[in-house]
């Protein structure tokens, strides 16, 4: 077994407009260091689209409806203040949701050790009914749904360490005791919530806010004291990590100071877990990471470290 990395060139033709830091280059530059030789062992395979009624059955259906119907055939569209879609952003959104089920399968059945799904728009953001943040469909969220109803598992966690909070995520977690969401985020901080006291209906959402400016010793004592022990005591079937690479400390869109050899400790941590809790049953999807030169190769440390566990 291998590490998988899925992708498709589809999730390019999301244009968000001149300017916008979600842009298509973020996906390009990634999908062009994992071509570097170092990488000739990983297992690439393309994005599916997800099924409609897939996505529905996390999102409100009229909301699904309203992002697709919203689909321009030319120009951009405003759907939530900073989120826009374009001609391509539908197959984009499904291609993205898709993808992380593609990541699911290989892993659920045995195929890959591991994957990391490099699409995009990202999704920890997307709430029940509504697109904001950049993300349309809630695709860590989609993946959950799509292993339980596929496999019959019954605990999925996510782990998000995107510099911002994924509201999304745990607004659809929060009601699911079987659903664990645990986020570290820079705090306060866009989209405003990821408060420690918002803790689910069982417990299981676990929020760990870093002050701007925290650097790898503030991160490292999250994960020893609050991450690594609440993901091991809930127990998942499989861990699904949001990776945003955003809280690198030359991303524009936040105040976190992390080093790429912290996406590589972060990763090694969570690997070690799911080695002891749920079989190594861990699929990576991309959130955020707006500097290019540190997302490709914060990126890089994170599969390099997901092929060697």
């Amino acid at each position: 077994m291998a590490t998988l990395f899925v992708t498709h060139h589809s999730c390019i033709n999301h244009d968000t407009g001149p300017g916008h830091p979600e842009q298509p280059d973020r996906l390009r530059v990634i999908q062009r260091v994992l071509e570097a030789e170092e990488f000739m062992f990983l297992h690439r395979e393309e994005a599916a689209k997800a099924e409609l009624s897939l996505i529905k059955a996390v999102h409100d259906p009229a909301y699904v409806d309203r992002v697709m119907a919203a689909i321009p055939k030319s120009g951009l569209k405003e759907l939530e203040g900073d989120t826009y879609v374009s001609s391509g952003s539908g197959e984009a959104a499904l291609r993205a949701a898709g993808g992380v089920c593609v990541g699911v399968d290989a892993v659920m059945d045995g195929h890959e050790r591991n994957a990391f799904v490099g699409v995009r728009p990202p999704g920890h953001h997307a709430e029940y009914d509504r697109a904001m943040g950049f993300c349309l469909f809630n695709n860590a969220a989609i993946g959950a749904r799509h292993a339980r109803d596929k496999y019959g598992i019954k605990r999925v966690a996510v782990m998000d360490f995107d510099v911002h909070h994924g509201n999304g995520t745990q607004d659809l977690f929060f009601n699911d005791p079987d659903l664990f969401y645990c986020s570290t985020h820079q705090w306060p901080l866009y989209p405003g919530t990821g408060a420690p006291d918002e803790r689910g209906c069982a417990n299981n959402i676990l929020n760990v806010g870093l002050p701007a400016g925290a650097e790898t010793a503030e991160m490292k004592q999250a994960f020893e004291q609050t991450v690594l022990p609440g993901i091991a005591n809930f127990k998942p079937e499989l861990l699904i990590i949001s990776a945003g690479f955003d809280a690198h400390r030359n991303d524009p869109l936040a105040g976190l100071c992390f080093v790429e050899s912290d996406f590589g400790w972060m990763t090694e941590q969570l690997l070690r877990v799911a080695a002891d809790v749920c079989d190594n049953r861990v699929v990576s999807v991309l959130e955020g990471g707006y500097d290019l030169p540190s997302l490709a190769s914060s990126v890089v440390t994170h599969v390099r470290t997901l092929m060697t566990a």
